[in-house]
């Protein structure tokens, strides 16, 4: 148990904070998956524009790491270029 005043709003802002980024995460995942689950060229297209703007937002933020937005990005950019390959 928190035993100074700080200490409890400490807990406070840190429990709010950490829905808040579960949130994101959830969102990121879900975008991802998006991707993944792309039946279509368009649809593809469309789903990887959409979870580059999530990964570039959370990237931001500090919500995931730079290089793992990038590495992301460049899978998802190498699965669009080979999906007239497949």
């Amino acid at each position: 148990m928190p035993q100074h005043k700080s200490a409890e709003k400490r807990v406070r802002q840190s429990a709010k904070r950490r829905l808040h980024n579960r949130y994101y995460k959830v969102m990121m995942r879900n975008a991802l998956k998006a991707v993944k689950s792309a039946t279509s060229k368009e649809s593809l297209v469309e789903e990887t524009r959409k979870a580059t703007k999530v990964l570039d937002r959370l990237a931001a933020k500090g919500l995931v790491h730079k290089n793992f937005a990038a590495h992301r990005k460049s899978q998802m950019a190498r699965l669009v270029a080979s999906y007239d390959q497949a």
